[in-house]
């Protein structure tokens, strides 16, 4: 018996010793994804408009690394506050951690280089080599066409300098250990022409549409690709989930023609239209679904997107999109 249990115990180093071996390894030597060391972004006019066509109505970058007035419909962005950085995606949220978005003004990027900000934006991986949890979708900004990556870097440089001195992120364990397993190398799409069939792809993927439109718990899919079901918590308790967006006619758009899926944007950037207050104790609805900043993209995009998102397998899952918090509502900042 004692022989036993002295095998049993060199066993159980040995596992320990290979745990703690792997976790050194993973933490330390991964993710091996070089800076391209070259690169210099020329700041052409015509690639700054496109990089805040992207970066404001596309891709979105905007929506999460400025300060958003959660007191109105949308939470629009504040002005003033465009890529000071500073919002939040914590375990209230349903997160793995604390993750605080980054300045992208050229306060905080100065002294990053060109290449460094091209690593960031497609593998997710910071100046100082930490490893950035995919509430930014780096994973889906990998794909895209590589002189779009440098329009959104010429836009970046442009946009006026705020200073914000901002708290680290942290990742709860095991997903501290498991974000060094998540980047890739860049995996650039060529960019397909307005009348290409996978213009409205391309779009989809820059746009993120998969990452919130799929339910997830814990950074993983555990529903259908587009078929909604995402949880977005609030403060105060209320939950608010994101709809399906498969062609099902019943549960999805199936039945919404493409005029009025681009209506349905536009809308939201008509002269006339003003976000409404969100009264917290009465317990109104709120979404976090930026339908200002996607509303900014041309009826040709917004119709693209139409149009691929038709090609979709229908899923039928009818989603609940609001909860009320259950008691005691209290206003959220």
């Amino acid at each position: 018996m004692k022989k036993l249990m002295k095998i049993v115990g060199v066993l159980l180093v040995v596992l320990v010793l290979v745990i703690v071996g792997g976790i050194t390894y993973i933490t330390q030597a991964l993710p091996k994804i070089a800076v391209p060391e070259d690169l210099h972004v020329e700041l052409t006019p015509e690639r700054v408009a496109r990089g805040e066509y992207l970066a404001n109505h596309v891709a979105v970058c905007m929506d999460c690394h400025s300060t958003r007035d959660w007191n109105k419909l949308s939470a629009p962005v504040e002005p003033g506050t465009l890529g000071k950085g500073g919002e939040v995606f914590d375990q209230s949220m349903g997160f793995p951690g604390r993750f605080v978005s980054k300045n992208i003004t050229p306060f905080n990027l100065k002294n990053w280089s060109d290449g460094e900000v091209y690593r960031a934006i497609t593998s997710g991986i910071s100046k100082d080599g930490h490893v950035f949890f995919p509430v930014m979708p780096y994973p889906y900004y990998n794909k895209l066409a590589t002189e779009d990556v440098y329009s959104i870097i010429a836009y970046l440089r442009t946009l006026p300098s705020i200073e914000s001195h901002l708290e680290a992120s942290e990742a709860e364990f095991p997903m501290s250990v498991i974000l060094h397993t998540i980047p890739e190398e860049p995996h650039p799409m060529s960019l397909p022409m307005p009348t290409d069939p996978d213009y409205g792809a391309y779009l989809v993927n820059a746009a993120g549409c998969k990452e919130c439109h799929t339910k997830m718990e814990n950074g993983k899919a555990v529903g259908e690709p587009f078929a909604g079901g995402f949880e977005f918590q609030f403060p105060n308790g209320a939950t608010v989930r994101s709809s399906n967006i498969t062609p099902d006619s019943t549960s999805g758009i199936g039945s919404w023609d493409r005029e009025t899926f681009i209506q349905t944007f536009k809308q939201f950037t008509d002269s006339s239209y003003v976000p409404p207050t969100v009264d917290w104790k009465a317990q109104d609805y709120q979404t976090v679904m930026p339908w200002i900043m996607y509303g900014g993209m041309s009826e040709q995009d917004l119709g693209a997107i139409y149009d691929h998102l038709h090609t979709l397998e229908p899923v039928v899952n009818k989603v609940e999109y609001w909860t009320p918090a259950e008691e005691d509502p209290t206003e959220v900042p």
